[in-house]
C-alpha cells in the first residue's frame, strides 16, 4: 500500500525541473529517472538505520538518558577504553565506523574539504538560504521535526547545530577516528535515532502516511542538499569548481553520509547520478504545509531574534539580505509557495556572483591564490560560526 506522502508528480517540486537551475541540471543527465524509477525510491522511506535503533533500545530506553549521554560523552572523547561497561551493541556501531573502506580515497575526501573551506562565508549562505531553506519546500522530510518540537524552539536551534556539524565535518582530516568531524558524525547519527524512538512513540504519528522517521530515502535527500545543492548553489554565485574538487564533496559527504548510517551504496558520488537521485526524490514531495511555512518564516526572521549582529536595523537588513539570497536561489514559485516576502536585495547574490567570477579567474591562474582562499576561507567560517553559536547560546564552540 503507497504511503499517503507520496503525490506524483510533485504539486510543488516538480515545478523546481522547469526553472532554469532545474532544466540546467537535467541537461546534464543522459537519462531522465521513469516514474518506475521515481515509486522505486519510494521504498526508501520504510527503512532505517536499525543497527543505532538497536542502540537507543540499550543504551537511553535500557539506561535512562543521563547514563546514556555520559557513556556516548566518554566513549567519544575518550575512546572504547574509557567505557568498557557501553552496550554491545554501541560498540558494535562504534568499531565498525572506526574501519576505513576500502573505497574511501584520502586525497579526494581533502579536496572536498578544502573546496568547502575555501568557499568561505558563501558556504554557510549557500546551506542556509538554499539546502535548508529549500528543504521546507517538501512536508514530509520535515514532519519529524515538528514532532519533536522544533517549532517550539525555534530556528535557532536547529541552524546552529547544522552549521556546527557542517563546519565540524569539513576541517582538515576531521573525519579520522576521535577527530572532532568523526565524533560529530557519530553522535548525529544516534542523534538520528533517538528522533525516530520518540517521534514513533507519538500517537499521532503514523508511518503509513510519512514512513518511518529519518528514513532512508529523506536521509539520501540530505545528503543531497549538503553535495549537489551544496555545488549548484555556489555555481549560482560565481564559484567553478575543478573536477576533483566536484569529485571530492561528492566523495566526502559520501563517507559522512556512510558515518551517520547510510548504506553508501545509495550515495552517489558523480553529478549525473546525484541529479538523478534529486530527481527522484523531489518528483514525489508533498508540498509545504502549515508546519513547514512556519518554519520557514521562523528560518526567514531568526536574526531578528540572535545578538548578532548588535544592532536592530542590521538584523532587519539581514532579513532581506537572506530573503533575497532565498529568491536567487529558489526561485520565484517555491518562495511564494512559502509565502516568503519578495525583496529588491535580489541584487545582492547577483552583484556578489560577479564579484566572485573575478576572483575565481584568479585562482585558475595564481595556483598560491587558492591556497590563500581556503586559509582566510576557513578562518571566516569557524570565526562567524563561533559568533552565532555564541549569540544564539547553543552549539558547541567548534574547534579550528
Amino acid at each position: 500500500m503507497p504511503l499517503t506522502r507520496i503525490q506524483y508528480p510533485s504539486p510543488g517540486f516538480s515545478q523546481h525541473w522547469k526553472e532554469p537551475a532545474g532544466r540546467n541540471m537535467l541537461k546534464k543527465i543522459g537519462t531522465i529517472p521513469s516514474e518506475a524509477d521515481i515509486h522505486a525510491f519510494n521504498t526508501l522511506y520504510l527503512k532505517c538505520d536499525t543497527q543505532a535503533d538497536q542502540v537507543v533500545n540499550d543504551l537511553f530506553a535500557g539506561m535512562g538518558h543521563k547514563q546514556g549521554h555520559a557513556l556516548l560523552d566518554a566513549l567519544l572523547e575518550e575512546g572504547l577504553q574509557a567505557v568498557p561497561e557501553i552496550p554491545a551493541s554501541l560498540r558494535e556501531l562504534y568499531t565498525n565506523a572506526c574501519i576505513l573502506p576500502s573505497w574511501v580515497d584520502a586525497a579526494l575526501l581533502q579536496k572536498g574539504a578544502e573546496y568547502c573551506q575555501r568557499t568561505g562565508l558563501y558556504a554557510l549562505i549557500t546551506l542556509r538560504n538554499y539546502s535548508l531553506m529549500g528543504g521546507y519546500e517538501s512536508a514530509a522530510i520535515n514532519k519529524p521535526l515538528i514532532f519533536t518540537g522544533a517549532l517550539k524552539a525555534g530556528p535557532a536551534k536547529r541552524l546552529a547545530e547544522t552549521v556546527a556539524f557542517w563546519v565540524d565535518v569539513t576541517g582538515d582530516h576531521a573525519l579520522k577516528p576521535g577527530a572532532v568531524g568523526f565524533n560529530a558524525a557519530i553522535r548525529v547519527r544516534i542523534i538520528h535515532a533517538l528522533a525516530r524512538y520518540y517521534t514513533r512513540k507519538s500517537p499521532d504519528w503514523s508511518d503509513d502516511q510519512w514512513g518511518i522517521p529519518v528514513n532512508e530515502g529523506d536521509m539520501v535527500a540530505t545528503y543531497l542538499g549538503f553535495s549537489l545543492v551544496f555545488l549548484e548553489g555556489l555555481y549560482m554565485l560565481g564559484y567553478r569548481p575543478s573536477e576533483e574538487e566536484m569529485k571530492g564533496v561528492f566523495h566526502l559527504w559520501k563517507y559522512i553520509g556512510h558515518l551517520i548510517g547510510i548504506d553508501y551504496t545509495l550515495l552517489p558520488e558523480t553529478e549525473e547520478e546525484a541529479i538523478q537521485s534529486l530527481y527522484k526524490w523531489t518528483m514525489t514531495q508533498p508540498p509545504a504545509d502549515a508546519d513547514t511555512i512556519a518554519l520557514a518564516h521562523a528560518l526567514k526572521d531568526a536574526p531578528l531574534t540572535a545578538t548578532f549582529p548588535e544592532k536592530l536595523w542590521q538584523k532587519k537588513i539581514l532579513v532581506k539580505i537572506y530573503l533575497g539570497f532565498n529568491y536567487f536561489y529558489l526561485g520565484n514559485h517555491a518562495c511564494k509557495r512559502m509565502f516568503l516576502p519578495w525583496t529588491t536585495y535580489i541584487a545582492v547574490p547577483y552583484i556578489l556572483t560577479g564579484i566572485n567570477l573575478v576572483k575565481e579567474y584568479w585562482i585558475r591562474i595564481f595556483p598560491e591564490k587558492r591556497k590563500y582562499a581556503i586559509s582566510k576561507g576557513r578562518r571566516d567560517q569557524v570565526k562567524i560560526t563561533e559568533a552565532f553559536l555564541q549569540s544564539t547560546g547553543f552549539g558547541k564552540l567548534i574547534h579550528k
